[in-house]
């Protein structure tokens, strides 16, 4: 057996074919062949063919990036802010409206929308869970891996009672959730959300000026998106979407 009929064998058991490119060895992969008869030396010779022709065409040099790309998945271009990687605004340990104990985990396997406002806001809390609820509509049977919850800045005021008759009236699996002064302030921390009472000469006594985007979480609990309050209902559907399907 000559060297050379050696060399093809030996690649062919590797896996790698060994081309020697403008003075560089190069190893590039190929699937590996049972070694019978002259099936190898064919399978080779096709390899070594399309790689000559490559070579002829100034090509050889993309081949290893064409064969990266083809294994990798492109990277999502989210509509919203994307917050992946971020180390702030990863857990919660607050009351749902239920009265029922609620953190972060109990929510995996489903995309989490988690909204801060209050019962008594008179513009940007009605109208973010009003959109929130035209997504889940749009979203059809995918709303089920979906989880909105709503927590309350104003503690004082939003009890359970209150929260249960808010907020399930925009969609019935609307979460509210709430806390003591303490845990809401350490809420707002963990988030960074800001929140600022100013009093009021009205029946209201106050209103909160209060930060008005929305954070999205991925089905494994991570946090991934800033949705702003002017944001469409259809830039959120598809991001909404895209976590979903990993």
């Amino acid at each position: 057996m000559n060297e050379r009929r050696k060399r093809r064998l030996a690649d062919a058991e590797t896996g790698f074919a060994s081309v020697l490119v403008s003075g560089t060895q190069l190893s590039i992969p190929f699937p590996p062949l049972v070694r019978t008869d002259r099936r190898v030396e064919n399978h080779y010779s096709v390899i070594s063919s399309t790689l000559f022709n490559a070579m002829h065409r100034r090509q050889i040099f993309a081949l290893p990036f064409v064969l990266l790309t083809a294994c990798s998945k492109a990277p999502v271009a989210f509509l919203n802010t994307d917050l992946t990687g971020a180390t702030f605004g990863r857990r919660f340990s607050l009351t749902d409206h239920q009265g029922r104990l609620r953190t972060l985990d109990d929510f995996r396997g489903k995309v989490v929308v988690l909204f801060f406002g209050y019962t008594s806001c008179p513009d940007i809390c009605p109208s973010t869970l009003a959109r929130l609820a035209e997504v889940m509509k749009v979203l059809g049977a995918e709303a089920g891996k979906v989880q909105v919850l709503f927590v309350t800045l104003d503690p004082e005021r939003d009890s359970a009672e209150r929260l249960k008759d808010f907020v399930p009236w925009f969609n019935p699996t609307f979460l509210g959730l709430r806390g003591d002064t303490a845990q809401i302030k350490a809420v707002q921390e963990e988030f960074r959300v800001f929140s600022v009472r100013k009093e009021v000469g009205s029946e209201l006594g106050y209103v909160l000026d209060h930060s008005s985007g929305a954070y999205v979480f991925d089905p494994a609990g991570n946090l991934r998106l800033y949705v702003k309050d002017t944001t469409s209902t259809s830039d959120i559907v598809s991001d909404i979407r895209h976590l979903l399907k990993g």
